[in-house]
């Protein structure tokens, strides 16, 4: 059911600091953003920052502070996640399910709409890899699943934004942090990407942080809430072959010299390539390869997600030119970044 309350001008933000967090915050500059910080400061004009953690009772703030913060609040964003694949499961569970959970209860006692962020990638299942790895990426989406069924279950005012893989800006390509998707195009435009355990014809999708902050601000000033919004590319996100193409025209137009890899069957690499040379390497490196499989295995598809943010107020549907466009200024700046070429060849 929809349900439209009047929109005001005091938004409880969590995750602040994250890379959605972040975008939302420069997205709310009209609005007065509390952000419940744990352990990094946010400096924004609009920003009053409130220490807490989400893993505790009433925040960690007490009872009373609790609910005066609650009588200053008139919409809360909720982006504070657990994101990492290797992460204790117990640690996941207190922040993506109880949290959620200690967060939902706060909206309740606000009278205040919920925007909960969780991920596109929750319709993925039967991720769990044999072979040792580090990377657990079903851990991660079960505790999203969980969280998410919890929110719809309750009958509160919420409204379920799921967006895909985050990149950066849009037309900047900036970020607060590189996430798994840069890490690996970031290694094809190195040459060190020999092999993609994936299905050429398997989609990539991600979308850009200002996309995602402009569907959750459009909601937070909207004050519509009861809907269910797919972030993504949808059927209009690349290819992995696609996205194979664009980052070696941008690596050879950067003066690198990247190498085509070679696209391998997901099993390949527990069966034939662990055993003889993952084992051998170092556990940091082996974690950061676990890490690009895991990212890898969200993508072992070749059906589109559902996309719907543009049923957000004001929000407009971006091509499949737009996106990919986002996809070459977000690994332009990862190259700048990183070192990878000089800043004038860049910007050029």
């Amino acid at each position: 059911m929809s349900v439209t309350v009047k929109p005001r001008g005091t938004v409880l933000l969590t995750g602040a600091s994250g890379v959605v967090g972040r975008a939302v915050l420069e997205r709310l500059a009209d609005h007065t953003v509390v952000c419940l910080t744990h352990r990094k400061p946010v400096d924004a004009p609009h920003a009053v920052g409130v220490a807490g953690d989400l893993t505790r009772p009433y925040f960690g703030l007490g009872r009373a502070a609790h609910d005066e913060l609650a009588d200053r609040v008139d919409a809360v964003v909720h982006c504070a996640a657990v994101t990492g694949f290797g992460v204790d499961e117990r640690l996941t569970e207190d922040l993506n399910v109880r949290g959620t959970a200690r967060v939902l209860a706060f909206a309740q006692r606000a009278g205040a709409v919920l925007h909960h962020v969780s991920t596109a990638f929750v319709t993925r299942r039967d991720l769990a890899r044999d072979g040792g790895s580090t990377a657990r990426p079903e851990v991660y989406l079960d505790t999203k699943r969980r969280a998410e069924q919890a929110l719809l279950d309750s009958g509160a005012a919420v409204n379920v934004i799921r967006p895909s893989v985050v990149i950066g800006d849009s037309v900047t390509g900036r970020i607060s942090q590189f996430q798994g998707l840069h890490a690996i195009a970031g290694a094809l435009l190195k040459g060190a990407l020999p092999m993609l355990p994936l299905d050429p014809g398997n989609r990539i999708d991600f979308v850009p942080q200002d996309l995602v902050a402009g569907v959750i601000a459009a909601l937070v000033r909207a004050g519509t809430t009861g809907g269910e919004y797919w972030v993504t590319g949808g059927a209009d996100a690349p290819t992995a072959q696609r996205v194979v193409e664009l980052g070696l025209e941008l690596g050879r137009s950067l003066g690198l010299e990247p190498e085509r890899p070679r696209f391998v069957e997901p099993d390949m690499v527990d069966r034939l390539i662990r055993p003889v040379f993952l084992d051998a390497l170092p556990r940091s490196g082996r974690r950061r390869v676990d890490d690009m499989l895991a990212m890898t295995a969200l993508f072992d598809t070749v059906e589109p997600f559902a996309s719907t943010y543009h049923h957000a107020p004001g929000v407009d549907r971006l091509s499949a030119e737009r996106l990919e466009d986002a996809f070459t200024a977000s690994m332009r700046h990862y190259a700048q970044e990183k070192g990878l070429v000089r800043p004038s060849e860049v910007a050029a």
